[in-house]
């Protein structure tokens, strides 16, 4: 499954990589793209029998789009994709297995190569090395965060847990979803047999823009589910950032406008959940 948005020749490219490299179907989700990403992937999917579906929205929602490729999606479980990262040929079936054999896990993450350089991204080796440990009932490490596009889910885990929040949109969406899973008793692991490929595209934000919507995302996920003490220190992050350019003052400024929102679905993780995110914290 594909969320894209104003990339037409990417997300081209790697529905045609993935008909080719797996049996899978494919759903690409277009978040009201303004370029000719639609008709592009209708043009494909003409010729796929069948294997290729689209989901036009109206408006751009962010990550909160793969929430309606998640439930477009006939199959019991869901491979991520970004518009520049696709899936090596085995994953599939790797995920299907041990999906099979872990009837508690909810999500597996993949250990991620980055493109040109051919080198595994940092945050694989983060994931591998993990503070939570490998429990022995579990196929790979726990963790509390991913990569959505590494990362392969159970429909039906990432549909209890109301799948990617609307209030954080895109950029650093995934740890609310993770402590949500871990919450209503799934388990994430990271399970390094599963390979996926990233390529990062050349149409994107600045880096500055996207490191300010992570710190905004991360206050707002801590002000949704963390004690008072952790939400004051990561407002605190966020406003002091806010002072040294225009892309952290406007990231603040909309995690102002979305406070009546946050304050409406705020509610305490278990105190399970939040001993596991202080010991990673700590680590």
């Amino acid at each position: 499954m594909i969320a894209s948005r104003d990339r037409a020749d990417e997300l081209r490219s790697v529905v045609i990589r993935l008909l080719d490299t797996t049996r899978c179907p494919v759903i690409v989700v277009d978040n009201d793209s303004r370029d000719d990403s639609v008709a592009a992937v209708q043009r494909v999917a003409a010729r796929a029998a069948g294997r290729v579906r689209v989901v036009e929205l109206d408006s751009n929602r962010g990550a909160v789009g793969r929430n309606a490729g998640v439930a477009a999606a006939a199959t019991p479980y869901v491979a991520f994709c970004d518009d520049d990262s696709w899936w090596q040929p085995d994953a599939p079936a790797i995920a299907e297995q041990t999906f099979d054999a872990y009837p508690h896990v909810g999500l597996l993450a993949a250990r991620t190569i980055v493109l040109p350089r051919d080198e595994e991204d940092l945050f694989s080796r983060m994931l591998a090395d993990s503070p939570l440990g490998h429990p022995p009932h579990l196929p790979g490490p726990a963790i509390l965060g991913f990569m959505s596009c590494a990362a392969i889910v159970r429909k039906v885990a990432f549909q209890q847990a109301g799948g990617f929040s609307e209030i954080l949109h895109f950029r650093g969406e995934e740890m609310l979803l993770a402590v949500d899973m871990t919450s209503l008793g799934w388990n994430l692991c990271y399970c390094p047999a599963l390979v996926a490929m990233h390529q990062p595209s050349q149409v994107r934000a600045t880096t500055a823009a996207q490191a300010a919507r992570v710190l905004r995302n991360d206050v707002l996920t801590t002000w949704l589910r963390r004690p008072a003490r952790r939400c004051l220190r990561a407002t605190g992050t966020l406003l002091t950032a806010s002072l040294r350019d225009t892309e952290h003052a406007r990231a603040a400024a909309e995690a102002v406008r979305r406070v009546p929102a946050v304050l409406r679905r705020r509610r305490r993780l278990p105190d399970r959940v939040e001993r596991a995110l202080e010991l990673l914290e700590s680590a």
